[in-house]
């Protein structure tokens, strides 16, 4: 038709009209540009000039080119979705009023909701709209989205179904199809239904090719995630929030919040990643500003209407008071949550130290013990609190065994402290004594032996009482060997002559 060589309005409509619905925005502005410059434009072609701005993201134009229009219901709904995006509430309230209640307007107002996150309020409008029109089938995906969105995966595969069986070749029903699998089963499985989308050389699916290699990186846990997620972080918008996720399983903390720190949030999960993002930063720099922030952005998700009974809001919650240190408010909402994630390692770890706080090292103990993850299981926080549950739970020797596989570091050094001590006060004197002995022998201070001291006097007691073998004291007499103090011949004489009373062999 463009290359005809007849010129007219109605061609040029036309033309802009092909290229909005093939997705061709740009070349529809210019198009529509073009023709606004007409002395004799017609007013309603600012309307579509505003459409094709507000699918390019330039609000403020699409808003400036709408007002020029001719008053009509698109550019009711058009100034509808711009107040949105601007976050003009006020405005936002006014032209919802203007709706009425045709499909066109509902349709508009349904999509807000699901924007805003009122999703149970889309699906009403939506199923509402396709009770009166059966022949509607594409709102089955919008309602399949919506149920996505509120995590009923089954559902979502259900509605989608319908759609599916009509059209089975769509980008969009084949990806959610994909991402409900991943929720429901695991990446490999949903990498499947991937498959038939990889090959697609029609230009109207072009934008899935992105969207395709993005959630196939998701699908499988990550690879590729710079390559592919980084060019994606303005084009889809949970290209950045997984690329944040990446970051953050690789330790690079800095980078994860270099991406959330401008970021203003809007969905719970940004919300919630921009809350794990400052508490991470927290704890690794001691920033109360960073672990202020992520608290009160966990309390907001958990706290809101929409989450606060979802696993996801009492997550946020426990997190919350977790930071707050308020052990026991943690612990009702892990416990509310705790058989949905009888194998998740982060959970138990949590779990593990929530128990612990509050001095319940028996369930402890369990929890710590069901983490599988090898990096937290290599963590000093881990080491330490599961050596202290083993002290507290009369364990000392998995606690001793704990420290003789870790490095020697400043980390191991704080696990003899905490075994030295917390053995003492629980009695455990021989594995106390050794640990005093170790730290003794790193740096000799009268702390060191008046603990080591100490401990070796207790286990020699726990001998002669028979609480402990008699075969204990010949590695007592050693450890009290190694030090140079004159106090060390008096214990000793004793417990030699102590030793040849009872007939124990000491060499």
């Amino acid at each position: 038709m463009k290359n005809s060589g007849k010129k007219s309005i109605e061609n040029d409509l036309w033309i802009a009209y092909c290229a909005f619905h093939l997705g061709d925005y740009k070349a529809a502005m210019e198009e529509y540009e073009k023709m606004s410059k007409h002395p004799k434009c017609d007013l309603h072609i600012y309307t579509n000039l505003g459409c094709c701005y507000f699918m390019l993201g330039m609000y403020k134009e699409a808003e400036a080119a709408a007002k020029k229009a001719t008053k009509s219901p698109l550019q009711t709904r058009l100034l509808f979705h711009l107040s949105h995006k601007l976050s003009d509430e006020k405005r936002l309230v006014e032209l919802h009023s203007g709706l009425d209640d045709v499909v066109e307007d509902q349709l508009s107002l349904a999509s807000i909701h699901y924007l805003r996150n009122h999703y149970q309020e889309a699906i009403d409008i939506y199923k509402k709209i396709l009770l009166d029109n059966r022949d509607y089938l594409a709102l089955n995906v919008y309602i399949a989205l919506c149920y996505y969105k509120i995590d009923y995966y089954d559902v979502s595969q259900e509605v989608l179904a319908v759609y599916l069986n009509q059209y089975p070749d769509s980008a969009t029903a084949l990806n959610l199809k994909a991402c409900n699998q991943f929720r429901l089963f695991n990446g490999k499985i949903a990498e499947a239904e991937l498959k038939t989308l990889q090959d697609l050389a029609s230009p109207s699916f072009t934008y899935a090719r992105d969207l395709v290699k993005h959630n196939l990186t998701v699908f499988r846990g990550g690879q590729a995630a710079l390559q592919v997620l980084t060019p994606l972080v303005d084009v889809i918008p949970e290209a950045r929030l997984n690329l944040v996720i990446y970051y953050l399983k690789q330790d690079e903390v800095a980078e994860a919040n270099e991406l959330m720190k401008d970021l203003q949030p809007t969905t719970p999960q940004e919300y919630i990643l921009k809350a794990i993002v400052n508490a991470t930063v927290g704890q690794e720099q001691n920033s109360k500003e960073h672990l202020k922030a992520a608290q009160h952005l966990f309390s907001v998700v958990g706290g809101s209407a929409s989450e606060c009974d979802t696993l996801p809001g009492r997550q946020c919650m426990a997190s919350n008071f977790f930071l707050l240190k308020q052990f026991e408010e943690v612990m009702i909402y892990l416990n509310s949550i705790k058989s949905y994630f009888y194998n998740d390692d982060v959970f138990n770890f949590n779990y593990g130290q929530a128990n612990a706080a509050l001095g319940q090292y028996k369930e402890a103990e369990e929890a710590f013990l069901m983490v599988q993850s090898d990096k937290i299981k290599r963590s000093y926080i881990f080491l330490s609190w599961l050596a202290r549950c083993f002290i507290m739970n009369r364990k000392p020797r998995l606690a001793w065994e704990l420290y003789l596989k870790m490095e020697t570091s400043g980390e191991s050094y704080q696990l003899l402290l905490i075994i030295a001590n917390d053995c003492y006060k629980r009695g455990l004197f021989f594995y106390s004594a050794k640990a005093f002995d170790v730290l003794e022998r790193i740096e000799p201070t009268p702390e060191y032996w008046e603990g080591k001291r100490g401990a070796c006097v207790g286990a020699f007691q726990m001998v002669v009482s028979g609480h402990e073998p008699k075969e204990l004291l010949r590695d007592i007499i050693q450890m009290l060997q190694n030090t140079g103090n004159p106090q060390v011949e008096y214990i000793l004489r004793a417990m030699k002559k102590w030793a040849k009373d009872n007939r124990v062999v000491l060499y």
